[in-house]
């Protein structure tokens, strides 16, 4: 048997990930997706963004480990064999890092830097007034483990935090909730909102006109979790009315964004270049390799998708 490794990165980063796997997996035998002909029995696929299609007619399919945490693209191809688990990666380097990320945004929100590299823009000598991190109330939305630990930092860090997700979790020190009912009040009392949220039918284009009025005028936005959760444009507009203070945007309906694209120059926004938690591949690898051996050993997968769901 054979893992194929499915992917659309640069040659250098498939270069990469082949010889970390190979490093962590010494024993399995590697094709890509140009060696898919050689008559090699693949039964482990692992993907990163794979070209639609590619993974239709491998009979003997038994398990889809995707390199990155989010896998709406994945799911999103009707080729994608059926009855073949997936999982996604939950990698705990990845969390820490989108974690000290999101720490980060919230305290310069929290402490107006962003204001104040305005003011040094503008020459302007102004101090504002400073609030402690225990009159911050902060918003995680999508407690999954990535929210999740961003949460539980955030709370070391002083900020008052609850969070939302649709179904109810239970993290100590955070005020959690879940359930349509329950976010309009939240939203409306938190200061900044970090959005962590998973990509499905019912999140797209969930950030808009209508959400982002509930928030709280002047609130700091949030968004490392994936550009299709916001309508751009009722952002904006968010932003021109000052009902958003201030976003922090690190995904993009189109990435690269484009040059001309309103959120490169507004004064009230920061970009981030997909940069808060880039996968660390010697982690990843060793994360996505625990999988292949569990297939092997007849034991359970770890971090399977529920397809019906879409993460």
């Amino acid at each position: 048997m054979a893992v194929l490794l499915a992917t659309t990165l640069a040659p250098a980063d498939q270069l990469a990930w082949r010889e970390a796997l190979t490093q962590e997996l010494p024993g399995e035998t590697f094709v890509d997706l140009h060696d898919t002909a050689s008559g090699a029995r693949i039964d482990v696929a692992v993907v990163a963004n794979p070209p639609a299609g590619c993974l239709a007619g491998l009979g003997d399919l038994r398990l889809i480990q995707s390199l990155w945490a989010g896998v709406d693209r994945l799911l999103d191809d009707p080729s994608l064999p059926a009855g073949v688990p997936v999982a996604r990666m939950v990698d705990p380097a990845m969390n820490r890092a989108m974690a000290e990320t999101a720490l980060w945004a919230v305290l310069s929100l929290h402490r107006d830097h962003f204001a104040y590299a305005r003011q040094q823009r503008e020459h302007r000598w102004q101090q504002l007034p400073q609030r402690r991190a225990d009159e911050v109330r902060v918003l995680v939305l999508g407690l999954g483990q990535m929210g999740a630990t961003v949460a539980r930092t955030l709370l070391g860090a002083g900020y008052r935090v609850s969070g939302w997700s649709t179904r109810l979790a239970q993290l100590d020190g955070i005020d959690c909730h879940a359930g349509e009912a329950a976010l309009a009040p939240l939203l409306g009392a938190a200061d900044v909102l970090v959005n962590l949220l998973p990509l499905t039918p019912a999140t797209r284009g969930f950030f808009d006109a209508a959400m982002l009025s509930r928030l709280r005028r002047g609130a700091g936005f949030i968004n490392f979790a994936r550009g299709a959760h916001v309508v751009e444009a009722d952002l904006l507009a968010a932003l021109e009315a000052g009902q958003v203070g201030h976003a922090v945007l690190d995904v993009f309906a189109t990435e690269p964004l484009p040059p001309e694209h309103a959120f490169w120059s507004h004064p009230r926004v920061t970009v981030l270049p997909h940069a808060a938690a880039e996968t660390d591949v010697r982690s990843a690898a060793a994360v996505a390799a625990a999988n292949v051996r569990a297939l092997r050993e007849g034991r359970p997968l770890a971090n399977l998708v529920d397809r019906a769901r879409g993460y």
